[in-house]
């Protein structure tokens, strides 16, 4: 196995939440910005967790809302780096729903976010050594 597959493996992030009202617009459904909060969380974690340096998100593509998320239900988020270049990598980000009373599971929503690394100047650096 390579050294960037290894370190995919070892990067790739979960988090688990459960959504409450204080996330939730007036459909009683998980806010769509508060989704995206997560995602880039996540992401952002696993692009650090790669890479071991300072990295900030530069994109966002394809955001797929499937489903809408319910309050009083359970999210996994799993982000795993999808791409790597020269000074960035591309973190896939999925959410998966879960009822909290039922092993209903789903994936709900999907994303891209791309991750710069950078020194303390704050110019591109080399992701990965």
């Amino acid at each position: 196995m390579s050294i960037i597959e290894t370190l995919k493996d070892r990067s790739e992030t979960r988090i688990f939440k459960a959504v409450f009202p204080n996330t939730t617009n007036h459909y009683d459904t998980l806010f769509g910005g508060a989704t995206l909060h997560l995602m880039d969380e996540a992401s952002f974690i696993c692009a650090t967790r790669f890479s071991r340096k300072k990295v900030v998100t530069v994109s966002t593509d394809k955001i797929d809302f499937t489903t809408p998320i319910p309050q009083g239900t359970i999210i996994e988020l799993i982000a795993r780096v999808d791409k790597v270049g020269r000074t960035s990598c591309v973190v896939k980000t999925e959410v998966f729903m879960e009822d909290m009373y039922s092993d209903s599971r789903e994936k709900v929503v999907t994303g891209y976010f791309t991750f710069v690394a950078v020194g303390d100047d704050k110019k591109p650096i080399p992701i990965i050594d």
